[in-house]
């Protein structure tokens, strides 16, 4: 069938849902597996509700449904990704079709980062109107039957909840349920989906008009009541934003207060001054909802779109509070999920552009620091997948050492960690250079190294044994100790930890030699593991009952 399955490639497809017919007639069925995520919301720390601002990001781009709808990935060149996952708590998926369920490709990259993806059930102009009266004013039976199929949606797919828009106006009968849907729905998609959501956007008022108020207040504050949060629209001032305050209570971080990054209308900041909204935003300690981040790409085009999406959101990075990986094992080779090429073990196996987010790694944090150090994705050379991480950045007059954070943890230590690292180092003189991993701690009188000798570290750095040798029983896994080559060092640590809780994991690029110049370096990162070495001694489960269906020879 042509909604499953692409006409020209016969390829599976993600697809979205017209009208009220369509949803109300939709049922699981054996042509969908591909459109379930496989990927499990990893957890974080803190949780989303942890009483601290969030960041949401809304992805409307040219309509939804582009080269992200195939489920298997395309062979486009400069496709459009998105990797600043730390930074940000929720992905909403947009588009103007009824029901737009998020393109698994989304939900299956966001949450192996820890962040839920929200569909959005849009309804709009003369339409929308009758869809609403069909739907609202018909009373209980009705629109308790549309909260149901979109719960159901969401629990099939697995994302994790709506963005509700209903942009046009309502009669009397229908605003009168509206309150009633939104509790229904909202009810109904927290008890399917574990940790679901449902957002309202800033549209209609109480009495059925439709008018924007860039605020919550009396007018809309019953919509709020009704959910999880309301989204609002664009062309806010400060006193917008303190009254929103005020009315809010203890509900301030359930208020996104939407910035339209394309700046349309009249609006405090967008395109590269959308920090000046943001910062505004987080003075009065309220969630932002960023519209439309693609500006970067679809306004200053995809030729070094990597290089303008690293300046804008480094631009908003100290508005952005981050969240921490809490569970191991961490491994990653940080892969955007796109290249120029395709790599396996430092050699390009592959050449020809490709895209799919599925295949997208945990994201680090992208550390800037104008002038010292850059952190860049680098497509032209990897060690597995599509792109290596790049440090770029110097060592000042006099200092021995860069520390580079690329993660920050928050879970108690296992008494033994193994840790390996793949890297590259560029320029004039590599050897001048040594690279090696650095664990820090919260502090903690009781934390200390494993061995008998040790005394607590100052400030809680740890620099794990470096291991010639994996150790007998992780020979197999552990085949990483030496196995660089096409220019890649491979290097093995192990660190063991007693009463420790983990805080930061971070790359060290020290000089041989002191020097009273500053020195330049460049570094690349192909692969970081953190293992558990109890979990990672038993064996993984076998896979079982393996079938193949839909065979099509050519």
């Amino acid at each position: 069938p042509a909604r499953y399955f692409d006409t020209k490639t016969t390829e599976p497809i993600s697809f979205f849902l017209t009208g009220l017919e369509e949803l109300l007639a939709w049922q699981p069925n054996s042509n969908d597996e591909f459109n379930v995520s496989a990927v499990p919301l990893a957890k974080r720390q803190p949780p989303l509700h942890s009483g601290r601002p969030r960041t949401l990001v809304c992805h409307d781009m040219r309509g939804g449904y582009l080269e992200d709808r195939f489920i298997q990935g395309s062979a486009t060149r400069n496709p459009y990704v998105f990797y600043h996952w730390r930074y940000i708590d929720i992905f909403v998926y947009f588009s103007h079709h009824t029901v737009t369920i998020p393109p698994v490709v989304w939900t299956n990259a966001a949450h192996r980062n820890s962040v839920p993806v929200l569909g959005t059930f849009i309804t709009e102009w003369t339409d929308g109107e009758k869809l609403c009266e069909a739907f609202l004013a018909g009373g209980e039976e009705a629109y308790g039957a549309v909260a149901e199929q979109l719960a159901r949606i969401a629990q099939h797919y697995r994302f994790d909840g709506w963005l509700v828009n209903i942009e046009n106006k309502l009669s009397a009968a229908a605003v009168g349920n509206l309150p009633l849907f939104l509790q229904e729905l909202t009810a109904r998609v927290h008890s399917a989906v574990p940790g679901g959501l449902v957002i309202w956007y800033d549209s209609v008022l109480k009495d059925g008009t439709l008018r924007w108020q860039n605020e919550l207040n009396d007018q809309n504050r019953i919509f709020f009541d009704a959910c999880d949060g309301l989204f609002t629209n664009y062309n806010w001032k400060e006193e917008q934003l303190e009254r929103t305050q005020r009315l809010a209570g203890p509900r301030l971080n359930d208020v996104y207060v939407g910035v339209d990054v394309f700046a349309r209308g009249d609006v405090i900041g967008g395109g590269f001054d959308t920090d000046k909204s943001l910062r505004l935003i987080r003075q009065f300690g309220l969630s932002a909802a960023i519209f439309a981040p693609g500006w970067v790409y679809e306004h200053l085009g995809k030729e070094n779109f990597l290089q303008n999406e690293n300046r804008f959101w480094g631009s908003l990075a100290e508005y952005l509070p981050t969240h921490s990986i809490c569970t191991l094992p961490l491994t990653t080779s940080f892969s955007l999920g796109m290249g120029t090429s395709t790599f396996l073990d430092g050699k390009d196996e592959d050449s020809g552009p490709w895209y799919d987010l599925s295949a997208q790694d945990i994201q680090p944090l992208y550390p800037e620091q104008p002038g010292m150090l850059s952190t860049s994705c680098c497509l032209q050379d990897a060690w597995c997948g599509g792109s290596s991480l790049q440090l770029q950045g110097t060592i000042p007059p006099g200092e021995e050492r860069v520390a580079v954070r690329l993660f920050s943890l928050q879970m108690p230590a296992p008494p033994k960690l193994f840790l390996t690292l793949l890297y590259k180092l560029e320029g004039p003189q590599p050897d001048d250079f040594t690279v090696a991993l650095e664990v820090t701690t919260w502090d903690s009188g009781i934390c200390f190294e494993g061995n008998p000798t040790s005394l607590p570290e100052p400030n809680g750095r740890y620099h794990p044994r470096f291991l010639p040798a994996p150790p007998p029983g992780l020979a197999k896994l552990l085949a990483a100790c030496h196995r660089g080559s096409h220019g890649w060092t491979s290097r093995c640590y192990e660190l063991e930890l007693q009463d420790c809780s983990l805080r930061d994991l971070s790359l060290i690029v020290s000089r041989q030699q002191p020097s009273l110049q500053e020195t330049p370096f460049t570094c690349l990162l192909g692969e970081i593991r953190v293992l558990d070495t109890a979990s990672v001694a038993a064996s993984p489960p076998q896979v079982q009952g393996v079938t193949a269906s839909q065979l099509w020879w050519q």
